[in-house]
């Protein structure tokens, strides 16, 4: 088959080659001594939907990391195979950082174990190696699923990071700089690395109109999981937060309010992410601004210290 970016649309924001952008991680860290349990000020509702993202990534990414390494033998493309691994690198360390943020939210007397034995379930079970309660499907057409499963997991969390790179609405609530900085990198990591995943599945999913119905398989399976699997941790965060004079459970009404001062993504934003990915001619690489993210990563504090440290390291 022909190189796999001969597929990839022209984009006028940026030049889109990546011999000239490699992805690859960027060993963060990050500092939560000072960062408060609200950290969007009076604003519980708004900060506890994003923190969501927080009981779902570590075991999530951890995740695609290992459906990833299971396909990349049967990825016979050597740039393809490159990003694949620069996206593995990232997904790892993103799970790591985000699993500091749960040690900072249980110090705060916001335990998370209730609800992240599910999400660990749901991705070391239900999803794991081998099909779950001895469904008939071959090792190849269970991995072929899965790999649709984190592209189309993957379409959101572009859509997501191309938005919180957009938030000003934080930046004017005054929002925690670390928990910006935190989100801000990883959303532009997951818009650099929007295709891979997509990539990967359309590289080793099969052929013709098969792998496009399994590709919309994916996503009708996601969509809906997705948003249970977040009503149901905001509202478990919510319902524990130790702090006085919160409200005693998620509201879709405060939700919307958050909404329309820019603390959360508009529900349109998301919800037309879904027909977008459904057309036979859809690419990720139509997702969102390159130009924003790479930007944001040459600014972003944690990014740049993280380049320091390497750039020290070499030297030495």
């Amino acid at each position: 088959m022909s190189g796999y970016r001969d597929r990839i649309d022209l984009d006028l924001d940026l030049d889109r080659d990546r011999d000239r952008h490699p992805i690859g991680p960027r060993r963060v860290a990050f500092d939560w001594k000072t960062t408060p349990l609200h950290w969007i000020p009076d604003e519980p509702t708004a900060t506890h939907v994003i923190n969501v993202l927080h009981l779902l990534l570590p075991a999530g990414e951890r995740w695609f990391v290992r459906v990833l390494k299971e396909g990349l033998p049967l990825v016979t493309d050597p740039e393809l195979r490159d990003d694949v691994k620069g996206f593995m690198g990232q997904e790892a360390t993103h799970s790591v950082q985000h699993s500091y943020v749960l040690d900072h939210l249980a110090e705060q007397r916001l335990p998370t174990q209730a609800y992240t034995r599910h999400v660990d379930f749901l991705f070391e079970k239900l999803l794991g190696e081998s099909p779950p309660f001895g469904m008939p499907v071959t090792e190849r057409e269970w991995l072929r699923f899965r790999l649709a499963v984190v592209a189309a997991i993957e379409q959101f969390t572009a859509v997501l990071g191309d938005w919180v790179l957009r938030a000003e609405g934080l930046d004017r609530a005054g929002a925690d700089e670390i928990m910006l900085d935190l989100l801000r990198w990883h959303g532009a990591e997951e818009v650099e690395h929007r295709s891979v995943a997509f990539d990967m599945y359309q590289h080793c999913g099969g052929v013709g109109l098969a792998r496009y119905a399994r590709r919309v398989e994916g996503m009708v399976v996601v969509a809906p999981v997705l948003a249970w699997l977040w009503l149901w941790g905001a509202s478990y965060l919510i319902r524990n937060d130790p702090e006085p004079g919160g409200p005693p459970r998620y509201s879709l009404g405060a939700h919307n309010r958050a909404v329309a001062k820019g603390l959360l993504p508009p529900w349109r934003e998301l919800g037309m992410a879904i027909p977008r990915y459904f057309r036979r001619s859809y690419h990720p690489s139509q997702e969102g601004s390159l130009r924003r993210a790479v930007e944001y990563l040459a600014a972003s504090p944690a990014a740049r210290a993280a380049a320091g440290a390497v750039g020290r390291a070499a030297m030495s």
